[in-house]
């Protein structure tokens, strides 16, 4: 028998430490008790200094879209009027959240891989003055490609009109400070930088969004945030949380502060510009080139490699998970995640597993180029001798 050891290298969910899986296997404790309190409590805390924000972070026993759900039901009504960027996937899905629950939703169509311009978001306000919202990625996902939220949050805080931003690849990432930027609501999940199995959402509004949800809004019951607000304040929630996920992120929390908040977005940096080097020196395009995501990196496959084979093969086969393309990517890109539980020798250890793979499926690759360009960027990060 041949030992696979499995690397989860996708974009999510993201791997867990050690450290993190273990204080999730304690044993369980009820949530209405001051044992939990405490925990919550200082998990809150936790919280706004990776939002940087004064405003309170709820949590919710959801994914990311219950997050996203969550910000369109208590901020609008039916009939209202947004602008939605869908550059992707996760765009995509900001549109049919709204639509779903009959939300008046204009789009700006973004081409796959590319960031929408500001002056396009600010040309949709001109035409409609009347939106209420402006939703958008921070990091798009599916394509690997950033948004410009703060040139965004400089229009909108000038408007009436709220920005409502999808953070789940991009808080604990990349410097996305809330209040000093002017975001109206920002969301994320568990299952990406914060190095967590699935199953944790949270957001926190700014304070003219709350003042939006004192208004009528759509309907909500699970997802009432006055509720979860006021509840929270008080170190509980308002329904059952997921205990012993509120254990590892309380655990998640205290290592991202040690590590240091800049040092944990360096990280990210240095990670994603060694996968795109490594890229270059393997002459695969990169699906992002203009702006690319520090959470993942988009690389188009040479041609006639069948992406989906590729994948399987590595998942399958050789133990490594990379995530592919969607929609009419399917099949032409691979993307590789440096998110979360992520340092340099997980992104030796893609390329290497990329290059082997390309090698295997018949593509004219120098193997070892891939990686000695990903080691030329790692190694100048590494600590002094």
């Amino acid at each position: 028998m041949t030992i696979i050891k499995r690397f989860l290298l996708t974009p999510g969910p993201t791997p867990v430490p050690p450290e993190v899986a273990l204080r999730m296997a304690e044993p369980i404790i009820h949530h209405r008790t001051p044992e939990f309190s405490k925990i919550f409590s200082e998990v809150r805390t936790g919280l706004k200094k990776l939002f940087q924000t004064e405003q309170d972070v709820l949590v919710l026993a959801a994914s990311g879209t219950g997050a996203m759900e969550a910000a369109v039901v208590n901020l609008l009504s039916a009939g209202d009027r947004v602008i939605v960027v869908n550059g992707g996937k996760f765009g995509e899905r900001w549109t049919k959240i709204c639509q779903s629950y009959g939300v008046d939703v204009e789009e700006i169509r973004v081409e796959w891989g590319e960031a929408v311009s500001a002056e396009a978001v600010r040309a949709a306000l001109d035409r409609r003055p009347e939106a209420k919202a402006v939703l958008v990625q921070a990091s798009e996902t599916s394509t690997t490609a950033v948004h410009p939220v703060e040139q965004i949050a400089d229009l909108t805080r000038r408007r009436d009109t709220l920005l409502i931003v999808d953070g789940i690849t991009a808080v604990g990432v990349y410097d996305v400070p809330m209040d000093r930027w002017g975001i109206d609501v920002l969301v994320t999940g568990s299952q990406k930088a914060l190095m967590l199995p699935p199953g944790l959402a949270f957001l926190a509004l700014s304070e003219r969004a709350w003042q939006r949800v004192d208004r009528p809004h759509l309907p909500a019951f699970y997802f009432d945030l006055k509720r979860e607000r006021k509840n929270q304040a008080e170190n509980t929630t308002a329904y059952t949380p997921a205990v012993s996920l509120i254990f590892g992120l309380h655990a998640v929390l205290a290592m991202l502060e040690h590590e240091g908040y800049a040092n944990v977005f360096r990280r990210h940096a240095t990670l994603a510009a060694a996968t795109r080097s490594a890229g270059s020196a393997l002459g695969l395009k990169p699906l992002a080139p203009r702006a690319p995501s520090p959470a993942a990196t988009g690389l188009y496959l040479p041609s006639g490699i069948d992406g989906g084979k590729l994948t399987k093969y590595l998942r399958d086969q050789v133990g490594v998970s990379f995530a592919g393309g969607q929609d009419h990517l399917k099949g032409k890109v691979v993307r590789i995640a440096h998110i979360g539980y992520f340092g340099d020798f997980d992104i030796v250890t893609a390329v290497a597993a990329l290059e082997m793979a390309l090698s295997k499926f018949g593509a004219r690759i120098d193997l070892g180029s891939g990686v000695a360009a990903a080691e030329r960027v790692l190694v100048e990060a590494l600590p002094p001798v």
